[in-house]
């Protein structure tokens, strides 16, 4: 069995913790993992399992091999299928499967997962896998039914036709439904015939390409030529391959379950209880924490007088609640959320509000992830910007220049080699270098343990994209 882990989409939902160059699957519970690292550990506990395939966007591949190292302890190959943009499930697993064929067999069997669920009943997921498996074997595609427990209506449904097993856990599927009216879901949950669509699915390499090709031709002939014209690496136990971007967007923007499971007659559906929930909205995530005996879930320090029914979360800073009730309370170093939590699922308009506006808040947090390492941005002004560095063992930043500022970099702890203009130098903490302006350099840790600096930037303009890449070892240089 190949785990397909999926991981798209913003999460905008879960703002201010969820941003588009932070997503959802890297948000972090109560567990101290984040929901990516949990869906990992899901996989590669399961038997027989040996590599894990990996579809996500191309500027997350670097964070999440670093999610994946924290964890990976019995060294699983990772193979990365990196989009250039979002086209939905139905490329991605197409690709999924494409690339399988190619590298592994047309028997093995997928396990698709998404990224960003959170299971708390693993032995019932284990199981319901070994049953997946059994239904994939005998030439259907399964797709894990979860039982509902409320009527929910922010869920998709699937109906099981019960007159037709196809094992003794396992029945055909009967119709996709979409988010039902509160009265329907109401109906939907009296009958036991219906069933939340989780978006996992488990069938063979060969199931999934032959019933594509049947369905939606189109879309597998576009994402072949796709993945024949990408870009592959080749590295000692795992590929990663960057999809050619004017061929992939060519492949139709779909969901998997309109391009093959409401057509397919090889659909089956596997009725489970997981302890499942798709985490979209803080409210779910309030609905799957430990309550103290008012009914507070929290994450992060925080003091609570006369509270009840509330989501307190905190990255860092203590939150103090006093006389306050129903409330979802989230503390980021640079935004605060504040939201009744019957009305969660609106906190998605002031992403998009927010989005529209272009304000830094929908795309970045103040710690920024990048292949090399993270910066924390810790003031700026007009014109200046003060950062933290933080540079991780055997990595380096590319050799850049700048047209608009000049850099003073202070080392603060471990020691950075730096290439300045002609000259490269060693610095140790305490020791500083001034770069000016469009003087080429370059910052480098050659050491096993991390490098940590403070750069103070001075200039009229001091955007991001203010960089002029000459050599980079991660593939972004001009």
């Amino acid at each position: 069995m190949i785990p397909v882990i999926i991981s798209g989409g913003s999460g905008s939902r879960l703002w201010p913790v969820s941003r588009q160059s932070d997503p959802k699957p890297f948000l972090k519970l109560s567990d101290g993992h984040s929901l990516l690292q949990n869906t990992f550990n899901r996989a590669v506990t399961l038997p027989d399992v040996n590599a894990v395939i990996t579809v996500t966007n191309e500027k997350l591949h670097f964070r999440m091999q670093d999610e994946y190292q924290q964890i990976n302890d019995k060294k699983i190959s990772c193979d990365f299928i990196l989009e250039p943009f979002g086209r939905n499930t139905a490329p991605a697993i197409a690709a999924a499967a494409l690339f399988a064929l190619g590298k592994y067999s047309a028997d093995e069997i997928l396990l698709i997962l998404p990224a960003d669920h959170l299971i708390s009943d693993l032995d019932a997921f284990n199981q319901a896998v070994q049953e997946a498996s059994a239904v994939a074997k005998a030439g259907y595609i399964a797709t894990f039914g979860i039982k509902p427990e409320y009527p929910e209506t922010g869920y998709g449904y699937i109906e099981a036709d019960m007159k037709k097993p196809i094992t003794d856990k396992a029945y055909l599927v009967k119709r996709f439904v979409e988010k039902p009216s509160s009265e329907l879901a109401t109906e939907y949950l009296n009958s036991g015939h219906y069933l939340w669509n989780s978006g996992m699915f488990c069938g063979k390499v060969s199931t999934f390409i032959t019933e594509l090709e049947l369905y939606a031709k189109n879309l597998i002939t576009t994402t072949k030529t796709c993945l024949d014209k990408s870009t592959k690496d080749n590295l000692k136990n795992s590929t990663i391959i960057h999809l050619n971007s004017s061929l992939f967007l060519q492949a139709e923007n779909i969901s998997i379950d309109y391009a093959l499971f409401e057509k397919t007659n090889k659909a089956a559906v596997l009725p489970c209880s997981l302890g499942w929930s798709d985490i979209g909205s803080w409210l779910s995530i309030a609905q799957n924490l430990p309550k103290d005996k008012h009914n507070n879930a929290t994450i992060g320090e925080n003091i609570l007088h006369n509270t009840e029914n509330c989501l307190v979360y905190s990255t860092g800073r203590i939150i103090a609640g006093v006389d306050i009730d129903n409330l979802i309370i989230v503390d980021t170093p640079d935004a605060v959320l504040i939201a009744n939590k019957d009305h969660s699922q609106n906190v998605k308009l002031i992403f998009e509000r927010l989005k529209n506006m272009e304000h830094k808040t929908s795309e970045l947090h103040q710690t920024a992830h990048r292949p090399w390492g993270t910066y924390t941005v810790l003031e700026e002004g007009p014109l200046y910007k003060i950062k933290r560095i933080e540079v991780k063992p055997g990595a380096s930043l590319s050799l850049q220049m700048h047209h608009h500022r000049s850099e003073h970099w202070v080392v603060v702890d471990g020691i950075a080699t730096v290439t300045n203009g002609d000259k490269i130098l060693e610095l140790k903490a305490n020791e500083s270098t001034y770069i000016p302006v469009e003087s080429k350099h370059r910052l480098e840790n050659k050491t096993d343990k991390n490098l940590v600096l403070i750069e103070v930037q001075c200039g009229q303009y001091l955007g991001e994209d203010d960089i002029v890449r000459f050599d980079d070892k991660y593939g972004r240089a001009q």
